[in-house]
């Protein structure tokens, strides 16, 4: 098992875990590695370092004395606990409107004006609109939030 250090076009930082390096090139060339906060299938592996186990081979640290970071440019970014903070609550976001919404595809904007004008039952939904059909929607008084699901949230996890 590998487990890569990966990042987006947008430098969202994350893990990724496979069976070999083959495997990992193989889902890339077939779409099926995104990033997880913003969907891009544009990921590239970061340098990383191997996970030793050297557990006794460790000299104590003094207390209060906290673990000096490599000062490297090479040495890979970490993400920072507010930035980790933030992509996980936007992850919870996303998992709680995919849970709680009914997915209408392409339809949106019309099954948005059946609820806004009575001719439908009033439910959570989600879909795809053009920026054109989400202005005239707020235009009409119905109100849309544009937002950004992963497409891994979309579907059955394997």
């Amino acid at each position: 098992m590998k487990v890569l250090n990966l990042a987006c076009s947008h430098q969202h930082l994350f893990e990724g875990w496979f069976a070999s390096e083959d495997d990992f090139v193989s889902q890339c060339r077939r779409g099926l590695v995104q990033c997880p906060v913003c969907a891009d299938p544009a990921v590239v592996k970061k340098l990383s370092a191997p996970r030793l186990n050297l557990s006794g081979a460790r000299e104590p640290q003094a207390a209060g004395q906290e673990a000096a970071l490599p000062a490297s440019p090479s040495a890979p970014v970490r993400m920072g606990e507010v930035e980790a903070a933030l992509a996980a609550a936007w992850m919870a976001v996303a998992r709680h409107v995919v849970a709680n919404t009914t997915d209408v595809g392409s339809e949106f904007a019309e099954e948005a004006r059946k609820m806004h004008y009575g001719e439908a039952e009033v439910r959570n939904i989600r879909g795809h609109t053009t920026s054109e059909q989400a202005r005239e929607l707020v235009e009409e008084g119905i109100e849309v939030m544009p937002l950004l699901l992963p497409e891994a949230l979309k579907g059955p996890l394997q």
